[in-house]
This record gives structure tokens, C-alpha cells and sequence, in this order.
């Protein structure tokens, strides 16, 4: 095969890995989902018929679930209720042994052979199937036209399209599981006795069943008034109560974090209704008031799992990181972290070694932008005594010392065309060669890249290699910039807030409210290293116990946003839909940031950019 088109074949097959590995991000339906993978490989392969088979441990067979026919051969064969039962092959496939027969007829397991010679197949390649560690099936490509020689890439591009189906099956079933556990939560909560006080117009309770003494308080009673029993809680419930008296209307499903007796929090679901005699006439209110902090708990574990030591944030864009993170961090294909400068990419590379079957092998970062290219060609792939001058004895390269483990490639996009050349070997025969040395050595190493830069405009430009960036690019996470998930920047103030506290012994409470103001309005070219950054000088310049204005160095704080400019900045509907829910909530701004979806601090951002204020009061 020519150069030309084993690039163009390599090339295919990264694009085809790419494309699986996006759909596998979120899979809706997982039949249809392993149908159109299945269809994906076998045009890219040119081969005549690939199908997934299920194993099934209790009599050791195998059940084909789907499959795909080349639709030049003018059949359809069909795969529904074909059962094998192949014991000896099954040994081999739970092993993990990848079965490749280029003349089916040299198979040495009978069961398995007799079946394929009969239905046509002169060649066959099972690539077995592992979820959470347990045989889970195998993927088959069949040859029906000629006698197929599969080659090491080939086997290389299929074991990595394996891995990408095995942890889309693990996700959806993590999915599902998580759901089978919060309805058996809920329908065990549902079974629990929930506090249930009614008042009058006046507050005055008249009823109040004894769970209400031990969700709420003890000192409620009949005949009290509730807003005089509640006097050690938060009173979210007196609020919600209150409400409903004014507006004769039912508040559903709200939660609040309130406090029992003693002080302990608790999270509490609540729903009040208007009291009616039975002529339908205004009585009060009725509270009934679910206890579910043991939920929210579960739920917080579970997003907790979704999240990444020193990646902090919980936008719906970082969210989207996480799922690429979750997906990706076990398997061993070549990641491309893009984002600007500032933003975490190391953190993103941090998350998938230590979040993956790698985590106990070596991590090695390299610089491509600090080392001129002399110097980066030993450091990367080390170089034999007396290779140059100055080498008086061999030295051990970065991608060595990653052997088992994971390089991280920053700065990708600054290295020069000799080396792009050099590392895109490597990638592709997993081996490298010391400088001064014709002998290569084999390597294990999982790669990540990372870069600041526009590849694709570099490759117009000819300054980086297009078949470098399709072998890096296999998968992309771009990382947003803070201007991009400003929502985000409350978590990492009070996350810096901790740090700087225990690294200069003080004891700053927080930043103040016009602080907050302009760390949202700000572009934050510097992104989250900035913000630290800003917030590391304010640590040492704040001599009491919040952060001030005059302790903050940006030039936001010297002009604060004008709310014209604002205006004009954000779209018109937006407006409507924050002043629709402000209508609808009474101005009140937590319920109107819980009606949209978002927090109390992006709903004052978003009041202070359109010029939004109460009538009769100043924003």
C-alpha cells in the first residue's frame, strides 16, 4: 500500500473513531446507538458484515444483539435469534484474546468454525467486549468475498473502537441504575410520615401531627401562632406560609435548608395549599413538609462523583467537560485539550491520568514552547553517550519515564515541523528512538496534547501537519473561558477564599457584594489564573475580614459596568423572560433565580445589565 493511501486509511479510521466517541458522549437509545456504530465501522472498513454478539453467563452462549450487512452483497443474512454456543471459543473471547482468522477454515473450534463455513465467511476478526470488568460479548467482522489480512493498526483502530462501545454500555448503565435508586428512594421517603400543620388567616396553628414536632419543631402545637414557634429556623417555611395567605394560591415542590431544634440543617421539600371549609370559603393554609435531606445528600454524592479534583465549577458547560472527562478517563485513546490561556488545560489533563486504569503509572508534563527544538527532541525522546556535544552518558526520555503512565503535551502547537514529524511517528508504531540511536524502544504511554492555538489555522498556514492534528484530535475537550461560565466565578472565589486563607493564616470571610459585582461583569482575559490571581492580591492587601473594592486590582472596579452598555449587550428577550419571572415571584429574587434555572448572584448580573430595578427602588 502506498504512502498516500495508508494516510488517507488512517485518516478514515480516526475520523471514524472520532465520530463513535462523539455519539457515545450521550447515548438516548443504546440499541440505536450501537446499530449506527456498527454501520460506521463497517463502511470505513470496506468489510462484508459486522455484528455484536452478547454473552450470556448462565449457559455460557452467545446472542446476537445487532448487526450490520454490506448492502453490495445484495443479501441481507439477518442476525435476529442466532445463538452461539461456542465453549471453547468463549474460553479464549473471556480472556480478552482477539480471534483473527484470516482462512476461517484453519479455525480450531469446531462449533464456531462449522457455523461459519456454513453461512459464507471466509474470514472472520472477534474483538471481545468488557463492562465493568466482566465479558460482556463481542464485536465480529466478516469476510464473505475474499480471505481478509487483518494488520496491527487495524487490530489497534478496532480494540480502541471496542473500548469506546464498552464505556458507552457502562455509562448507559450507570445511568440507569441511578435512576432505579432515586425512584427506590423517593417511593421509601414517600412511605415516611410527613409533617402536616394547618393555620388560620392569622397564623394560628389548629392542627399539627407529631411528625411536624420532629421535622420542624418540638414547640409545635395547637392554638400557637407558627411565626412565634419559629424562631430558631431559617423561617423559609413561615415565608412560603405567608405567601399562600396573601395570594390564596398552592406553592408546590419547594425546597428549602432549614434547622431542627439543636441547630442541625436539613433540607426540606415543601407544599402549601390554601385551607377551604367545605363550602369552598378561605380558612388559611395547610403545610406539609417532607424531610429529604437524606436525598439531597445522595444526590450531591452522585454530582460530587461527576466532578474533578481542582476543576471547579458547575455550569452547564463545564458540566458537558465532565461527561467528555467521565468517558474518556480509562480509555487509552490521544485527547486534544484546547482552551485559551488560563483556563485549566493541566487540571483537564490532571483529571483524565488520575481518573483513569493509569492513575498509578507516571504523569510527565513537557513544556513544547519552553525547549528550542535541539533540546526538545532529547527531552522528549532522551539520546545515547555521545550523541552530541556535551552528551556524556545516555539520558532516559520524558516518553520513557511515562512508560504505563501519561504525557502531556502542552503547548503542542509551538513545536516545529521536525519534530510534529518525529512525534507523529511515535503515535503511530508506539515507539521511539533516542537521539544517536537507530535502535527504537517501545513504548506505553497514553498521550495528551494540549494548546492555546487555532490548529486548524496553522495547518492553513503550513506551519503544523494536518495528519498530526487528525492523530491528536481523535477526541477534542475544549475547556470555555470564565467570561463564558461567569456563573461559575462564586464557586472559585470561595474556592481561592479557602486556599488563601490557609496559605497566609487569615480568616477572610468572603468578598463584598460590589466585589462580586465586578468579578462578573469583567471579561477576564486571564481567565480562572487571574481570577486567582486578583484574588491572591487582595488576600494580602485586606486587613479585616472581607474583600473590598480598594483591595482588588482590575479595571473593571474603576468603571463599573454602565447599565446602558449593558443593555445593548445582552439580547432583548432575555429581558422579557427575567421580567416575567420577577412579575410572577413578587420581585422576590431567589424565587424568580429558582423559576429560571439559575443563581441569586448570575440574576443580579443579568438585574444590573438590562437596568432592571424594583418601581420605587434602586438596583
Amino acid at each position: 500500500m502506498h504512502s498516500k493511501e495508508m494516510l488517507e486509511k488512517r485518516i478514515s479510521y480516526e475520523k471514524m473513531l472520532a465520530e463513535i466517541s462523539e455519539m457515545a458522549v450521550r447515548v438516548n437509545d443504546m440499541d440505536a446507538f450501537l446499530q449506527r456504530a456498527l454501520q460506521r465501522m463497517g463502511v470505513t472498513l470496506h468489510v462484508s458484515r459486522v455484528f455484536m454478539f452478547g454473552y450470556q453467563h448462565e449457559d455460557r452462549t452467545f446472542a446476537c444483539r445487532c448487526g450490520w450487512d454490506d448492502p453490495e452483497l445484495g443479501v441481507r443474512r439477518g442476525s435476529g435469534g442466532i445463538v452461539l454456543h461456542i465453549p471453547d471459543a468463549a474460553g479464549e473471547l473471556t480472556s480478552g484474546t482477539v480471534l483473527n482468522y484470516p482462512d476461517t477454515a484453519t479455525m480450531p473450534f469446531k462449533n464456531y468454525r462449522d457455523h461459519l463455513l456454513a453461512s459464507g465467511v471466509k474470514s472472520t476478526l472477534n474483538v471481545p467486549l468488557f463492562v465493568y470488568g466482566s465479558m460482556y460479548g463481542f464485536i465480529g467482522f466478516d469476510e464473505h468475498r475474499f480471505h481478509r489480512q487483518w494488520h496491527d493498526s487495524d487490530l489497534y483502530i478496532l480494540t480502541t473502537a471496542a473500548q469506546i462501545l464498552s464505556r458507552a454500555i457502562e455509562n448507559k448503565i450507570y445511568e440507569r441504575e441511578l435512576v432505579e435508586n432515586k425512584n427506590l428512594l423517593e417511593s421509601i421517603f414517600g412511605s415516611v410520615q410527613d409533617a402536616i400543620i394547618t393555620v388560620d388567616a392569622s397564623l394560628r396553628i389548629i392542627t399539627a401531627n407529631r411528625a411536624a414536632a420532629g421535622i420542624c419543631h418540638k414547640n409545635i402545637a395547637a392554638g400557637k401562632r407558627f411565626d412565634l414557634c419559629a424562631r430558631d429556623c431559617t423561617r423559609a417555611c413561615l415565608a412560603l406560609l405567608k405567601e399562600t395567605l396573601e395570594t390564596q394560591r398552592s406553592l408546590r415542590d419547594s425546597q428549602i435548608c432549614c434547622f431542627r431544634g439543636g441547630g442541625r440543617e436539613q433540607m426540606a421539600a415543601v407544599n402549601c395549599s390554601p385551607l377551604l371549609n367545605g363550602e369552598g370559603g378561605f380558612l388559611g393554609g395547610v403545610l406539609v413538609i417532607r424531610d429529604i435531606t437524606r436525598l439531597a445528600r445522595l444526590e450531591n454524592v452522585l454530582r460530587e462523583r461527576r466532578n474533578y479534583q481542582g476543576i471547579i465549577g458547575q455550569s452547564e458547560k463545564m458540566q458537558k467537560v465532565y461527561d467528555l472527562l467521565h468517558t474518556l478517563a480509562d480509555m487509552n485513546t490521544t485527547v486534544l485539550i484546547t482552551g485559551e490561556s488560563g483556563t485549566g488545560k493541566e487540571k483537564i489533563a490532571h483529571a483524565l491520568h488520575y481518573g483513569g486504569r493509569r492513575a498509578g503509572r507516571p504523569f510527565i508534563r513537557v513544556n513544547c514552547s519552553a525547549l528550542a527544538e535541539s533540546l526538545l527532541e532529547s527531552e522528549l525522546f532522551g539520546h545515547a553517550k555521545g550523541a552530541f556535544t556535551g552528551a556524556d552518558r545516555e539520558s532516559v526520555g520524558r516518553f520513557e519515564a511515562a512508560h504505563g503512565g501519561t504525557i502531556l503535551l502542552d503547548e503542542i502547537g509551538d513545536i516545529s515541523p521536525l519534530i510534529q514529524l518525529k512525534l507523529l511517528r511515535v503515535l503511530e508504531e508506539k515507539e521511539i528512538e533516542r537521539v544517536g540511536e537507530t535502535t527504537p524502544r517501545k513504548v506505553d504511554v497514553r498521550v495528551l496534547a494540549a494548546t492555546h492555538r487555532d490548529l486548524k489555522k496553522a495547518i492553513a498556514e503550513g506551519t503544523f501537519r494536518e495528519d498530526l492534528y487528525y492523530r491528536l484530535n481523535v477526541m477534542n475537550i475544549r475547556i470555555p473561558p470564565l467570561r463564558e461560565r461567569v456563573e461559575d466565578i462564586p464557586l472559585l472565589a470561595e474556592h481561592f477564599r479557602l486556599k488563601f486563607n490557609g496559605q497566609y493564616a487569615k480568616s477572610i470571610t468572603g468578598v463584598s457584594t460590589e466585589v462580586m459585582e465586578i468579578f462578573m461583569g469583567h471579561p477576564w482575559p486571564g481567565n480562572v489564573r487571574e481570577l486567582e490571581h486578583v484574588i491572591e492580591r487582595a488576600f494580602v492587601l485586606c486587613g479585616g475580614e472581607m474583600i473590598r473594592p480598594e483591595h482588588i486590582a482590575l479595571e473593571a472596579a474603576a468603571r463599573p459596568v454602565q447599565r446602558e452598555e449593558a443593555v445593548a449587550a445582552v439580547p432583548a428577550d432575555e429581558k422579557q423572560r427575567l421580567l416575567a419571572a420577577l412579575e410572577k415571584a413578587a420581585w422576590n429574587i431567589s424565587k424568580s433565580a429558582r423559576l429560571l434555572g439559575v443563581s441569586r448572584w448570575t440574576l443580579y448580573r443579568r438585574l444590573l445589565r438590562h437596568g432592571l430595578e424594583r418601581p420605587g427602588e434602586e438596583l
